[in-house]
């Protein structure tokens, strides 16, 4: 099985293909620049793997949370690819990529999504899959649910923000707000998804905004403490 995978939600721009178990990938902080380099980069890496699109089966993307920008590139690209090809696409949530990636069992896993909000959801490993004890959602991080149990690990840029607020707030001691989404764990969990008949028609392939605004109202600022 040869999956594809394109990660583009945050500022890192990352690409992998998933070979018969084995991932190659390449990545690099983007910042803005996601559009002009995404496709250098899937050639780059097909090419170095000795692989063509025509030897795929599936393509991959990170559907978000994250930039709306970012998810759309990632979207439009795998799909784009998946309709000229005739392939299926798996959308795979960048948060549970956070926690395949994080290599732990208990992972708390949270965006920076602005406006003093995360994107968060916490996952508990099954074998060689996740269950969410906490849906993808976009909260304040006052808002957010205790997490049950210990051995939590917190990954993902939302534990950076507002001096590491939601580390405090679940209590955790362990934090690595530096790790971003990457294509590597979306190669990983699409292969499962196409595995296991998740995926879907690449017309059908919808990111996962969460957000629906991106600014807040008079009212809602003043509630926040801003002027």
């Amino acid at each position: 099985m040869r999956i594809l995978a394109v990660e583009t939600s945050t500022e890192y721009c990352s690409v992998a293909l998933y070979r018969d178990g084995e991932v190659r990938s390449l990545g690099e902080l983007a910042g803005q620049r996601h559009s002009e380099i995404l496709l250098g980069m899937l050639d780059q890496l097909l090419r170095e793997a000795g692989c063509s699109l025509q030897d795929l089966g599936g393509i991959a993307f990170g559907a978000g949370p994250g930039s709306f920008t970012g998810v759309r590139i990632a979207a439009s690209v795998a799909q784009g690819l998946a309709l000229g090809l005739d392939l299926p696409v798996m959308p795979v949530c960048t948060l549970e990529a956070l926690a395949e990636a994080s290599k732990h069992d208990h992972v708390a896993c949270a965006l920076d999504a602005r406006l003093d909000e995360v994107y968060f959801a916490a996952y508990e490993r099954e074998g060689d899959s996740w269950r969410a004890l906490v849906e993808p959602c976009l909260s304040a991080i006052g808002e957010l649910p205790g997490l049950p149990g210990a051995g939590w690990v917190g990954v993902g840029s939302g534990f950076a923000i507002l001096d590491q607020e939601l580390a405090h707030h679940l209590q955790l001691s362990d934090t690595h707000p530096q790790r971003f989404p990457e294509a590597a764990a979306v190669a990983a969990l699409g292969a499962r998804l196409l595995a296991n008949g998740g995926g879907v028609d690449a017309a059908a392939a919808q990111p996962l905004y969460l957000r629906d605004k991106v600014a807040m109202t008079t009212t809602e600022r003043h509630a926040r403490g801003y002027k």
